[in-house]
């Protein structure tokens, strides 16, 4: 058992609340001794009394009297299980940019990004595995389709994961994805704008493009096709303006040309023939993302192929360097 204890409060916990406060700093200390130290005025902020609902400030001092758990961080990061150390070597296997603030993965495709009805293992879940020396768990920012492979960002910290999200709301994030798709679009570049709306099939949800309503959520792309084998395939670059579910995929069918190995909108005609060598798997991949990072700049991050998709890019002739060269002649 420690003695009295004076903590400052991090940046990155500005806002919260002394109970979370303390589930994050001590997770051993149950809410109703918690309770009881603070009607007692053991805990103190600043050296005044406060309330469990009570928001904290960076920057304060948090009085905490000997308690007879240890503090989380005092305590070496352990991995209990096998199963903890497999998810902590994947997490490192995948892992493209770190700092403090943020982590940026490489997602492989079938890996779900959270848990959910038949999923067993998750990034979510994962990321239990990497919980700091506060018990604090890194934060998932956005979602990529199970799957869709590629870069996906995770916020370290509790401050980094609402400027993070922030900037995805306010849409200050670039993203693009590399498609394969079905035939030539045409016009070979373009926008398009959609209402879409999610319905259940016995396969699922799904998304459809409707006509615009209240219960309806606006959706728009960009597309530009970088290589193209005839009239049968095209390797395009998509850039979605907003987040919707499966927004990519659905205005790939909108226009015509679903993307290669998609489970739920690929469409083809009867004399239409999957392409020999290409896996039937979903051929979309989050490339590249630019996203303003929490303590300033910018955070640009580029993910390599899955395998799939590299074994088709090689089938079909394609060259990466095409694509740096056309962005390179836009910028």
């Amino acid at each position: 058992m420690a003695g009295v204890e004076q903590i400052t409060v991090d940046h990155d916990e500005a806002g919260m609340r002394v109970d979370r406060w303390f589930k994050a700093h001590y997770p051993g200390l149950g809410f109703g001794a918690l309770q009881k130290l603070l009607r007692s005025g053991q805990v103190r902020v600043d050296g005044g009394r406060v309330k469990s609902d009570t928001r904290l400030q960076a920057g304060q001092s948090v009085r905490v009297p000997p308690l007879a758990t240890d503090r989380k961080s005092n305590a070496p990061l352990t991995h209990k299980t096998m199963r903890d150390r497999a998810d902590g070597d994947l997490l490192s296997s995948m892992l493209l940019y770190e700092d403090k603030k943020v982590l940026v993965f490489n997602k492989p495709a079938s890996l779900a990004v959270q848990g959910g009805s038949g999923i067993m293992r998750s990034v979510d879940s994962m990321l239990e595995a990497w919980r700091n020396q506060k018990g604090e768990k890194p934060r998932l920012v956005h979602r990529l389709d199970r799957d869709t492979s590629g870069v996906l960002v995770v916020a370290r910290t509790r401050g980094a994961a609402q400027k993070l999200t922030g900037a995805f709301r306010e849409r200050t994030t670039r993203k693009t994805y590399w498609a394969l798709v079905k035939g030539l679009p045409k016009p070979l570049a373009g926008r398009i704008s959609t209402w879409m709306i999610k319905e259940q099939t016995p396969d699922g949800d799904r998304m459809r493009n409707v006509r615009q309503s209240k219960e309806a959520d606006h959706a728009i792309s960009t597309y530009k096709v970088i290589e193209h084998v005839g009239q049968e395939l095209a390797w395009v670059r998509m850039e979605p303006e907003t987040g919707r579910t499966h927004q990519l995929r659905v205005h790939a069918l909108h226009m015509g040309h679903p993307i290669i190995g998609d489970p739920k909108y690929f469409e083809a005609d009867q004399n239409w023939e999957f392409p020999g060598g290409i896996q039937n798997k979903l051929h979309l991949h989050a490339r590249r993302i630019r996203i303003p990072h929490p303590d300033g700049g910018m955070v640009d991050v580029t993910a390599p192929l899955p395998p799939h998709m590299i074994q088709s890019w090689n089938l079909l002739g394609f060259d990466e360097g095409t694509a740096e060269k056309v962005e390179e002649s836009e910028e």
